[in-house]
């Protein structure tokens, strides 16, 4: 049987995200150097835009990308006294992963939304968030390790684009009760169900751990902010406590882990942090959460404090 393994170790789908027009940071290799960055999928309801072409043309057949191989290593023969420099380093990554993509016909296939019934990508739901779950169900079928679905483009698209429901971003500063109703409930309840349904009919969710969380919760508090646009009271950021949904992987089904005080201000049992989240996805790659890695300068780094969230596999 084939492998059907991605020549990439990481993937963002629905990228990068922007706060609010400029990329954020933390979306690529950091520490870990350039090579390690993930590769970026955009917009997959433009079809063929989001993602370079990889369909090779007929004039191009596989004997003569192998030549054009063979011609690259060539040259960099003549390089090898930058062989320690990292850009250089990192470049031989890139061009090995797409060799690799261009090569393998179940790669290339993982992107081809195309491939699947109409049903089911309108059960998913023809916009930018729906079609990128399940462009992460297929990656998940090509073996991808670590996926990363970003949920809204921007997290106060509204602002700039209110007409466009797939704007729309969960930083409901104002007019959160109608953005929520109208907006971002009804795709999240959509996509996320139907993600989870089929990577469950697939035999898939038992090995998958899906992750659904954002970086703050809400303030317990509702009021306007004249800062931000929108006529109506929302909730500003709130990083003492919120809730994320675990899923796949072991993880008990229905259960509920830990609670919150009962305004939702702070932890009230089982608190656990942002490293453990973390921890607890390392654990499920098979990576122990405290393995020491090196940056590009040498300088060890641990990969997190925390510690894998076990209560979410027997519930509480």
């Amino acid at each position: 049987k084939a492998s059907k393994r991605s020549p990439y170790t990481a993937v963002h789908v629905n990228a990068p995200a922007l706060v609010p027009v400029f990329p954020s940071p933390g979306q690529d290799g950091g520490f870990l150097g350039r090579d390690t960055d993930p590769l970026i999928v955009g917009d997959l309801t433009k079809g063929t835009d989001s993602l370079p072409n990889m369909t090779l043309p007929p004039e191009l057949p596989p004997v003569r990308i192998e030549a054009r191989r063979s011609w690259l290593d060539s040259v960099d023969r003549y390089r090898l006294h930058w062989q320690n420099d990292p850009a250089m380093q990192a470049m031989d990554t890139r061009y090995s992963q797409a060799f690799a993509m261009l090569a393998d016909p179940h790669c290339r296939e993982a992107f081809n939304l195309e491939a699947e019934p109409a049903a089911l990508r309108d059960r998913y739901g023809r916009h930018r968030s729906g079609q990128a779950c399940l462009l992460a169900r297929r990656l998940a079928e090509a073996e991808v390790p670590l996926i990363t679905v970003v949920w809204n483009h921007s997290g106060r698209g509204q602002d700039l684009r209110p007409d466009d429901p797939d704007a729309f971003g969960w930083d409901t500063h104002n007019d959160i009760f109608n953005v929520m109703r109208d907006h971002l409930l009804p795709r999240f309840d959509q996509s996320v169900s139907a993600l989870l349904d089929d990577l469950d009919a697939r035999g898939l969710l038992d090995q998958t751990l899906v992750i659904i969380m954002g970086e703050f919760g809400r303030a317990p508090r509702v009021a306007l902010e004249p800062r931000f646009a929108g006529a109506t009271p929302g909730r500003k950021h709130w990083a003492n406590v919120y809730s994320i949904v675990v899923a796949g992987a072991g993880v008990s089904r229905g259960a509920v882990f830990g609670s919150s005080d009962k305004i939702a201000s702070a932890p009230q049992s089982d608190r656990v942090a942002p490293w453990d989240v973390a921890a607890t996805a390392l654990s499920a790659l098979g990576i122990d959460p405290g393995t020491e890695y090196f940056d590009p300068v040498g300088r060890p780094f641990t990969a997190t404090l925390g510690q894998p969230i076990t209560g979410l596999y027997h519930g509480s």
